[in-house]
C-alpha cells in the first residue's frame, strides 16, 4: 500500500461524548453546591440561636418628636461594638437591605423595606463615626456611617451608607451632639 493510502485507513472519527459521565459530574457539582449553601444557611440560623440572649428590639415610638434628618440609603447589618467581623444576626439584625433612617429626639428610627424595622431610642446611643467597614462590606475610608448602640447588655455598631455620601459628616455631628446633650441633662438631674 502506499503511504498515503495507510494514512487514509488509520483515520478514526472523533470520540463521541460520554453524555452519561458528563451527566453525572454535572449532578454531583450540583449537589455539592447545594451542600455548601445548606451548611451556610445553618450555620446562620446556629449564629442566630447563639445570640438568642439579645432581647427584643424596642418599637418606634407613637410620636418620636419632629425630624431632625433623615437619610436614605443601605443598611449593611450589625455586629459586636468594636469586633467589625462579629455579625449580630438575631432579629433580623444580619440582614442587609434599603434603609431610611430618621433622627428625632426619641432616637434613631430605621425603617428596611423588606427587612425587620428598629429603633433605637436616645438614651441608647453612645457614638456615631465614620468609617471604612463593617462585617464583609469595606469601602473607602469613611465610607461608611457607624451608630453605637446599647441594648441589653451589649454595645451593637450597626453600619448605614447613605445615597449621598456627603451626608454621613452632618448624622455624626447630629448623634454625637444629640449623646453630649443628653449626657449633659442626666449628670445634671
Amino acid at each position: 500500500m502506499t503511504p498515503v493510502l495507510l494514512l487514509a485507513a488509520e483515520k478514526e472519527s472523533a470520540q463521541v461524548t460520554d453524555w452519561a459521565a458528563r451527566i453525572g459530574w454535572v449532578v454531583g457539582l450540583a449537589l455539592f453546591v447545594a451542600l455548601v449553601y445548606w451548611l451556610m444557611r445553618e450555620g446562620w440560623k446556629w449564629r442566630g440561636t447563639l445570640q438568642g440572649d439579645l432581647p427584643e428590639l424596642p418599637a418606634t415610638p407613637d410620636y418620636p418628636g419632629p425630624e431632625k434628618l433623615t437619610l436614605s440609603g443601605r443598611y449593611h447589618g450589625s455586629t459586636t461594638a468594636g469586633q467589625w467581623l462579629d455579625r449580630i444576626v438575631a432579629h433580623g439584625l444580619g440582614t442587609r437591605s434599603r434603609a431610611e433612617l430618621t433622627l428625632t429626639d426619641a432616637g434613631l428610627d430605621v425603617v428596611r423595606p423588606g427587612a425587620d424595622d428598629f429603633f433605637v431610642p436616645a438614651a441608647a446611643l453612645r457614638e456615631a463615626r465614620l468609617d471604612k467597614g463593617i462585617a464583609g462590606k469595606v469601602l473607602t475610608e469613611g465610607g461608611l456611617l457607624i451608630v453605637t448602640w446599647e441594648h441589653g447588655d451589649r454595645l451593637i455598631d450597626s453600619g448605614f451608607r447613605s445615597d449621598h455620601a456627603a451626608e454621613h459628616h452632618e448624622w455624626v455631628e447630629a448623634i454625637n451632639s444629640m449623646i453630649e446633650t443628653n449626657t449633659r441633662e442626666g449628670a445634671e438631674r
